[in-house]
């Protein structure tokens, strides 16, 4: 999930069906959203822990849902991950979401 600041990534939890409108928060406060929880995200740490390359953070999201997948993310490795979804919001309206399955 983008995450450039921490409006964003409470934004999108909305935005992308999640959760209804204005209840992006409670997914962070109930702990839905940390590692160990129902729907663990920006498991790396996120844009705010490693920074935001500009044109290329869907590619470091999409690494780290194959690590994931595949269970190679070592101490970060979410137990049973089958399914992960990358998103990012870019200038100008443009947004990009992938969605990878274990297996393929």
């Amino acid at each position: 999930m983008q995450d450039n600041d921490a409006f964003s990534e409470i934004e999108y939890y909305e935005e992308l069906g999640f959760c209804a409108k204005g209840d992006g928060g409670k997914l962070i406060d109930d702990g839905t959203t940390d590692f160990g929880g129902a729907m663990p995200v920006n498991t790396s740490g996120g844009l705010q822990a490693r920074g935001e390359p500009l044109g290329a953070s869907h590619f470091g999201q999409i690494y780290e849902l194959v690590r994931q997948l595949k269970g190679q993310a070592e101490q970060r490795q979410v137990d049973g991950a089958q399914v992960g979804m990358a998103q990012v919001f870019g200038a100008w309206g443009h947004c990009g979401v992938t969605i990878l399955k274990a297996g393929w």
